[in-house]
């Protein structure tokens, strides 16, 4: 193939044997982290105010769940950077836990 019908990928050398997938890493992606959840009847919603508390399903200390496009990938911790929170990430999410997931 002469140079000027190279993909940068295959000038470069990438191109050998492997997909050029530079056309899909623009894609926006939903990325959400879970703290935790809770199951509260509307009675008990409409009488919250500033100050309530809502109990969630987890356990101080208990890892986050990293989930993208609402699929879980990856547990991580909370941490502070530049008096923003941010996740740290701490373990990634494995194949075959990711097929389990899709039963829920």
């Amino acid at each position: 193939m002469s140079e000027m019908n190279q993909t940068p990928a295959e000038a470069d050398g990438r191109g050998r044997g492997m997909k050029n997938i530079d056309f899909i890493l623009d894609i926006p992606l939903e990325v959400t982290v879970r703290l935790g959840r809770a199951r509260l009847p509307i009675s008990d919603l409409l009488e919250m105010g500033a100050g309530s508390v809502i109990e969630l399903d987890r356990v101080a200390g208990e890892p986050l769940e990293v989930l993208v496009n609402n699929k879980l990938v990856a547990r991580g911790e909370a941490v502070v950077v530049n008096d923003k929170f941010g996740v740290r990430l701490t373990e990634i999410v494995a194949p075959t836990e990711k097929i389990l997931d899709l039963g829920r």
